[in-house]
């Protein structure tokens, strides 16, 4: 007998990250910073260091983005553009201590040689999208409510020619999508309903009916700000009660210490762009 596990076949991926050499929480542009809690820099960049040793242990390519004195939150390099079959569409920051992070990572897109589409509409990137590939087509996820647009979404249709699915975000905790919603593998996604609108959260039921749903203590401890090969799941180590819900679904759990970068509202998954040539 074929076991579940047998199914779960992991897929090499590409990666984009950025150490937090320069990570500070100096001002609040999300409900989990808090300028009165100090952070360890050198704690996180240990943290980051584990992360990036985790990917590589998976067979993973991972490339590093030079981090920029002043941009704090450079470290979370998901944010910097969303990228399907080598076109790239770019970010555009809602918050000013952010918007120069964008043209690092057009620099970084363009010295690939990838097609980059500078954008029209306030988006951040893979915050606000997830790709499925095998998933009707190949279908875009897309977040909207604190941070991205709604328009972007239909920009990133055009740009990306694939479809769009918005989903709206209502629990500021919430704030992107890759905190409360991801693709497990190429066509599945684990998440947490009650961060969407009661509209948004049928549509993800009929999208995924095998979709993973994480408990609230999960969710809250950044469970879903995950990344996937399709079989190994790099996740928060608090995130237990999710592990053990990925581990019963053929998945491999790969518990990581990520706890100081949360005091910037992120996890893994916003310290990790996935680069699609």
């Amino acid at each position: 007998m074929v076991s579940v596990t047998q199914h779960r076949m992991p897929r090499k991926r590409t990666y984009l990250i950025c150490p937090p050499e320069h990570f500070a929480v100096e001002y609040a542009i999300n409900p989990w910073m808090d300028t009165a809690t100090p952070v360890d820099t050198e704690l996180a960049l240990k943290q980051w260091t584990g992360l990036r040793e985790t990917l590589l242990s998976l067979g993973h390519e991972v490339h590093v983005l030079p981090p920029e004195p002043g941009l704090r939150d450079m470290v979370f390099a998901a944010n910097g553009a969303f990228s399907v079959d080598g076109t790239v569409y770019g970010a555009r920051f809602k918050h000013p201590q952010r918007t120069a992070e964008a043209a690092l990572h057009r620099e970084f897109y363009d010295r690939l040689g990838w097609r980059y589409v500078a954008p029209s509409e306030t988006n951040e990137g893979e915050g606000d999208f997830a790709y499925l590939p095998e998933a009707y087509g190949g279908l875009v996820l897309a977040g909207y409510g604190y941070r991205t647009d709604p328009a972007a979404h239909a920009e990133a249709q055009e740009v990306l020619a694939r479809p769009v699915v918005s989903l709206h975000l209502t629990d500021p905790r919430f704030y992107h999508l890759d905190t409360a919603l991801a693709s497990i593998d190429d066509s599945n996604i684990a998440y947490f309903p009650t961060a969407f609108s009661s509209a948004s959260q049928t549509v993800l039921r009929q999208l995924f009916p095998d979709a993973i749903v994480a408990a609230d203590a999960d969710a809250l401890a950044f469970g879903l700000n995950l990344v996937s090969d399709g079989r190994n799941v790099v996740l928060p180590a608090e995130a237990t009660g999710l592990a053990k819900q990925l581990a019963a679904a053929g998945y491999r759990p790969v518990p990581v210490e990520l706890a100081e970068l949360k005091k910037g509202g992120g996890s893994i998954k916003c310290c990790v762009a996935e680069l699609r040539p």
